[in-house]
C-alpha cells in the first residue's frame, strides 16, 4: 500500500459500444494513475450470454481485447492500471487473451481476474439452504423460472480488486462487478480505508457513480447541451480523490465537453432510487448529503458525503429464457399520416390474426412514445413500428413474414426501410434477487507475464452489515413553508424551471428533475407532485409513481413503476431503457409565477 494523500482516476467507457478511442485519449491526454472502464448493464449480460451459447470461449466484450492490444506499451510506460469490468460471463477467458498478448509483446504486466460471481452451478445448494431469490422488483416467486434459468451472477463490490491491486497486476477483468467497486477499489487499495469507514467508503462509491456512465458527466446528454461549446474529442471523466473523501470531478484539458455543476448532478440523479440508501455492495451511499461546489473551469468539488454500513444481502442478476420476440417498421409518408397509420395497424393486425403475449405498435415520429398531449402534431413522413413477444416461435415467425406483405396491399406512400423481413431473436429475461453475503466468494486469479496461474479466494461475509432502512433528511421546511413567488401567472415548460436526466431499473424509469435555483425547486416542491406526474404519462405509467426529494442537489427524483414493457430485452419499445422520457417531463406545460423566471 501506498502512501499518497491523492490519486487521479479517470474513466474511459460508460457502456459496451462506447469510443474505442477513449482509452489512448486518456493515457495520452495528462497524468492519471487509475483508468476504469464499465461495460456492463443488465441487456449487456443478457447479449454476453448469447454470444457464449454460440462460443463457449466468448462471454466478455472483445472490444476492452481491441483496446488494450493498442494501449499496452503506453499503460506501461504512464504506469496506469487499468480496471474493468468487461470480462462479463467469461473474465478468466479474457485474462487469458490479454495475458498472451502480454506475453508476446514481452511486457511487465499481471494480469487481475476477478471470477465467483458466477453461482450457476450453485442454485440448487443455495436454494436448499435457504435462499430463495425472490423477484425484489415484482415479489414474484423464483419456482415459476428456475427451469428457464441460463445465468446466475452476484454483483461483487471493490474487495476482491483490491486484493488483485495487492498482488501488482496492473491490468484487472472482472465479471459482475459494479461500476462503482471498480472505482473505489484504488481508492481503499492507495489510502488504506477500512472497509467500515461508511463515510469514506460513500464518498468512492459517489465518485464511481459519477464516471461510471463516461461523457454523461462532461457534458453527454446534458439538457442544456447548447452549453456545450464542443462535442469533438469530448473529454472523459477524471476523479482527483483525496485521501479525506473529498474529491474533483473533471477531464484533461483541451478536449471537448463540459464539467459544471449542472453536468455532474444530472449524472448523479441518473438511475437512482432512494437517495438516502444507494445501496452498494461495499456499503450505502446517501445521496441526500452530497455537495457539490464550482471550483474552476471544467472542476467541481464534492463534498460533505456520508454513509451506512454494507447490506446483509447482495443484489443477484439472474437471466432466463423467456420465450421470443421480433419487431420490424414500414416508412409512411405523405398527408394524413396518421390516419394512414392507424389503417395500416388496423390491416395487419386483422390479417395476422395470432394472440401474442404482448404486442406493440408505435408511429415514431409522431410523439408516440411521449403523452399524448405532446403528441398534436402531423408529421409528413413517419415510422410506423410493430412488435410481439410470445413463446411460440412459430407465431413470431408468421409475424415477420407478413409485415412485407403491406408494402403493396395497404395506402399509398408507403416504403421498407432496408431492414428486411423480421426475425425472431430470444428473449433472455432479468429476474433481479438477493442473495445472504455470507454465502458469496470471490476467486482471484493471478497471471503473470509467463502466463503462470495462481488463485486465491476471498470470503464477503461480514459481521456488521444492516439492511438499509429508508430515512429523509428534514431539509429546509421552514424557507418552504414560507412566501412562495408572486405575480402573474404565465404558461411555460418545466424545461424553463428545471433540467432533467432519466434512467432505467428493470420496467422501472427513473427521472431526476433539477431546479434552477433555490426558489424554483421550493416551487417545483409543491407543485411537481406524484399526481401531476402520473397525470401527464397517464397511458405510459401502468404502476405507482414515487417521489423523492434532494434539498441538497435542489433536485425531485421520480421512480416511474411499470414503465418500459417489462423492461430490457423482454420490452418491444423503441426506447426500452426510458432514456427520453426526462426530456418528455421537460415539455410539461405548467402555469408559475413569471417571477420565477428571473432566479
Amino acid at each position: 500500500m501506498s502512501v499518497k494523500d491523492s490519486i487521479r482516476i479517470g474513466n474511459a467507457g460508460g457502456y459496451w459500444g462506447d469510443d474505442l478511442s477513449a482509452l489512448k485519449r486518456q493515457l495520452t491526454g495528462g497524468q492519471l494513475d487509475y483508468i476504469t472502464l464499465d461495460f456492463l448493464a443488465e441487456i449487456t449480460m443478457s447479449i454476453l450470454q448469447k454470444q457464449r451459447q454460440r462460443n463457449p470461449e466468448l462471454g466478455y466484450a472483445t472490444d476492452f481485447l481491441t483496446q488494450i492490444k493498442e494501449c499496452l506499451p503506453l499503460i506501461v510506460e504512464k504506469k496506469v492500471t487499468v480496471i474493468t469490468n468487461a470480462g462479463g460471463i467469461n473474465p478468466l477467458g479474457l485474462g487469458q487473451q490479454i495475458a498472451a498478448v502480454v506475453q508476446t509483446m514481452k511486457l511487465p504486466i499481471k494480469v487481475g481476474v476477478i471470477r465467483g460471481d458466477d453461482v450457476m452451478p450453485q442454485l440448487d445448494v443455495l436454494m436448499s439452504s435457504g435462499e430463495k431469490f425472490t423477484n425484489m422488483e415484482t415479489g414474484e416467486p423464483f419456482d415459476q423460472v428456475r427451469p428457464k434459468v441460463t445465468s446466475a451472477n452476484i454483483y461483487f463490490g471493490a474487495e476482491p480488486v483490491v486484493k488483485a491491486l495487492e498482488a501488482g497486476c496492473q491490468i484487472i477483468v472482472t465479471g459482475r462487478v459494479t461500476d462503482t467497486g471498480i472505482t473505489l477499489a484504488p481508492m481503499m487499495y492507495e489510502f488504506g480505508w477500512a472497509i467500515d469507514d461508511w463515510d469514506k467508503i460513500a464518498s468512492g462509491i459517489v465518485a464511481g457513480h459519477i464516471i461510471e456512465c463516461g461523457c454523461q458527466a462532461t457534458g453527454g446528454n446534458i439538457t442544456d447541451w447548447k452549453d456545450v461549446k464542443n462535442f469533438h474529442s469530448i473529454g472523459y471523466p477524471i476523479i482527483e480523490m483525496k485521501s479525506s473523501g473529498d474529491f474533483f470531478v473533471t477531464k484533461h484539458p483541451n478536449t471537448g465537453g463540459l464539467v459544471s455543476e449542472n453536468t455532474v448532478k444530472e449524472q448523479l440523479v441518473y438511475e437512482m432510487g432512494d437517495p438516502a440508501n444507494y445501496i452498494a455492495p461495499d456499503g450505502i451511499a446517501r445521496f441526500d448529503s452530497i455537495h457539490l461546489k464550482q471550483a474552476g473551469k471544467d472542476r467541481v468539488r464534492v463534498f460533505g458525503i456520508t454513509g451506512k454500513p454494507a447490506p446483509t444481502h447482495l443484489k443477484i442478476s439472474i437471466s432466463f429464457d423467456d420465450g421470443w420476440k421480433a419487431s420490424g417498421e414500414l416508412l409512411l409518408s405523405g398527408p394524413n399520416i396518421k390516419a394512414k397509420a392507424k389503417t395500416m395497424s388496423e390491416i395487419f393486425w386483422k390479417r395476422l390474426g395470432h394472440t401474442y403475449e404482448a404486442t406493440r405498435t408505435e408511429l415514431i415520429g409522431s410523439g408516440s412514445i411521449w403523452p399524448k398531449e405532446l403528441s398534436d402534431y402531423e408529421p409528413n413522413e413517419s415510422l410506423l413500428r410493430f412488435g410481439v413477444r410470445d413463446n411460440d416461435q412459430k407465431k413470431v415467425e408468421e409475424f415477420g413474414r407478413l409485415l412485407p406483405s403491406l408494402i403493396l396491399s395497404g395506402p399509398s406512400g408507403v416504403a421498407v426501410t432496408g431492414a428486411g423481413r423480421p426475425k425472431p431473436t430470444p428473449v433472455v429475461a432479468y429476474w433481479p434477487a438477493l442473495m445472504h453475503r455470507n454465502s458469496a466468494k470471490a476467486e482471484i486469479i493471478i497471471i503473470d507475464e509467463q502466463k503462470n496461474e495462481r488463485n486465491t479466494t476471498l470470503n464477503l461475509a461480514r459481521n456488521d452489515t444492516v439492511m438499509p432502512v429508508s430515512e429523509k433528511k428534514s431539509g429546509n421546511f421552514a424557507r418552504r413553508l414560507g412566501i412562495m413567488p408572486k405575480g402573474k401567472l404565465k404558461t411555460i415548460t418545466l424545461q424553463e424551471l428545471a433540467y432533467a436526466r432519466s434512467g432505467d431499473k428493470g420496467d422501472t424509469c427513473n427521472i431526476g428533475v433539477l431546479a434552477r435555483s433555490p426558489e424554483i425547486y421550493d416551487w417545483l416542491y409543491k407543485n411537481l407532485t406524484v399526481s401531476t406526474v402520473k397525470r401527464f404519462f397517464k397511458g405510459i405509467v401502468k404502476g405507482e409513481v414515487k417521489r423523492y426529494e434532494l434539498d441538497n442537489l435542489l433536485a425531485l427524483n421520480f421512480l416511474l413503476e411499470e414503465t418500459l414493457g417489462g423492461g430490457g430485452t423482454r420490452s418491444l419499445m423503441i426506447d426500452p431503457q426510458g432514456k427520453t422520457l426526462s426530456q418528455a417531463l421537460l415539455q410539461m406545460p405548467m402555469q408559475a409565477p413569471s417571477s420565477l423566471l428571473k432566479k
